[in-house]
């Protein structure tokens, strides 16, 4: 078994929670190491985490991790959910997200197609962040199915000595979020991939609670025409365990747009 390491990393990507087998619920996080490394952390059961360790986006955390031996990925490591500490508030977002942009805009790749070649020829990496050329369109298609299955159910239902499970079950997002876009690559071909960012499902929960079948117009408003028109988006992407030809996007990076930066427009 690899030995557990302690490093200390800022928070950047939460997805939404999915059923676990073996601990319930929970979520991949992608975090960037005070060295400037990739970090892929999971099982992550966060709503099941005590709440002194329940961080959040772009907080500075230690963690206690093993290289994970099920997971090829260099990226991966396994956490051990009671070795994490909170060192920090979530930087700022003043300045035009100033203190957030000088760890991550580092790790800043060229395109999606330029991450997609070096992981071709090296295996590496299967995390990464560029800023698109430009977003055509979020695509929202409806779940299949809609509901979890009976397996995943038994995962969230399942008992645990040691874990309390959350006191509100976990719900399934019933709809497919999806970005069109294209790279700043000439020969690029244009892209869809799937967004499974932690922010987008619990929009979609509070706005169908609050808005009923309006809900949609409220969510386009924030992440198609505002992150096309009005933010400096970016994409943090990574690889699939079971599929690791396939990217999908993990998580948006939205400052502002500043006048330096060109207009997006829609195809």
């Amino acid at each position: 078994m690899p030995k557990e390491e302690t490093k200390r990393a800022l928070i950047v990507v939460r997805t939404y929670p999915v059923p676990d087998a073996l601990g319930i619920e929970s979520s991949c996080t992608a975090a960037i190491t005070d060295r400037g490394e990739w970090l892929r952390l999971f099982p992550v059961p966060w709503r099941l985490l005590k709440k002194h360790q329940q961080f959040r986006k772009y907080q500075w955390v230690q963690v206690s991790i093993r290289k994970a031996v099920e997971d090829s990925r260099p990226e991966s490591y396994r956490l051990r959910p009671d070795g994490i500490q909170i060192v920090s508030g979530p930087l700022s977002t003043a300045n035009a997200w100033r203190a957030r942009k000088d760890v991550v805009l580092p790790m800043l790749a060229h395109s999606l197609c330029c991450l997609t070649k070096q992981r071709d020829d090296q295996h590496y990496p299967t995390l990464g962040i560029f800023r698109p050329a430009t977003i055509a369109r979020l695509r929202i298609s409806p779940a299949n199915p809609p509901n979890w299955t009976p397996a995943e159910l038994a995962m969230l239902r399942q008992q645990h000595l040691f874990v309390e499970a959350p006191e509100r079950e976990l719900e399934k997002i019933p709809f497919i979020f999806r970005y069109e876009f294209n790279c700043a690559e000439d020969s690029c071909p244009s892209h869809s991939l799937m967004c499974t960012d932690w922010e987008m499902g619990e929009s979609y929960r509070r706005w169908k609670g609050e808005y009923g079948e309006r809900w949609e117009k409220k969510f386009r408003q924030r992440y198609e025409e505002e992150m096309i028109h009005k933010n400096d988006t970016h994409f943090y992407v990574g690889t699939v365990a079971s599929h690791p030809h396939r990217w999908i996007i993990v998580g948006l990076f939205y400052p502002p747009r500043q006048a330096e930066n060109p207009q997006r427009q829609l195809f």
